[in-house]
């Protein structure tokens, strides 16, 4: 990462390379999904945890869409790289939740945890909200409920096509209704597809947390954007093989 004064640019980069693309069955169930967790019964946090902006229902839509694909495409991938381990994980959550379920993706195999990030396919970093985190690498909003507050891996997806982009240019990323029907046509013109770069542990996680990584609040990012919130960032450059994690895991069951 190259930092002068308050900019920010990702120097150790990682090409995107599609894996595969989604069927279409999975797009519509992800869809359905997402549109009943924005426009339809289920709420998902407004707030991001360090940023001021709150969000529409597109908005909401967009993140969920993309989180919800990124999960489904680990799953795809241990089931060509490891079935036994794939008929051991956790299965896909389409449950519809009201406010407090945010919109992560966690899977487990035994009693190990992985969390799942998403990002556009040009993006280049692992972005983690430093509120959302104490100093051993805990999330802090699980911390004083049943569900999990450690991951022993955190693993970044890149999605394609650009979901945002895709939702601004029809002019719905900031509306809080729309069609059902018209906003699937919208979504099943485009092929969805993926790459995953890699991940960090949670080790890995707790040194960059000691390392103070981090991109503050109104810092700008590539010259262009300005950060809403503060995060803990590591490059795509610098992630670990997820394809040689998901082989080895055998001995974790």
């Amino acid at each position: 990462m190259k930092i002068e004064n308050n900019e920010f640019t990702v120097t150790n980069k990682k090409a995107y390379k599609e894996i595969r693309t989604f069927k279409e069955n999975t797009v519509q169930k992800v869809f359905d999904f997402a549109y009943e967790m924005s426009y339809g019964q289920g709420e998902h946090r407004v707030h991001r945890s360090g940023g001021e902006l709150k969000r529409k229902n597109g908005q909401i839509f967009t993140n969920t869409f993309q989180g919800k694909l990124a999960e489904l495409a680990i799953y795809n991938e241990f089931f060509s790289l490891n079935k036994e381990a794939f008929f051991q994980l956790s299965q896909p959550d389409f449950n519809v939740y009201g406010l407090g379920k945010w919109d992560d993706f966690d899977l487990s195999l035994g009693e190990t945890i992985f969390s799942i990030k998403s990002t556009k396919f040009y993006g280049n970093l692992l972005l983690l909200e430093t509120k959302d985190w104490d100093t051993n690498a805990q999330y802090i909003p699980n911390l004083k409920k049943t569900e999990t507050s450690h991951y022993d891996y955190i693993i970044l997806v890149r999605i394609a096509e650009d979901i945002e982009s895709v939702m601004k240019q029809n002019g719905l990323l900031y509306s809080n209704e729309v069609d059902k029907e018209r906003l699937f046509n919208i979504i099943n013109e485009y092929k969805w597809s993926y790459d995953i770069p890699g991940y960090i542990t949670h080790n890995d996680f707790v040194n960059i947390i000691k390392n103070e990584q981090i991109i503050p609040k109104g810092a700008i990012l590539n010259g262009k954007t300005t950060m809403d919130a503060e995060n803990y960032y590591e490059e795509t450059g610098k992630l670990k093989d997820f394809f040689e994690l998901v082989k080895s895991l055998n001995k974790l069951f």
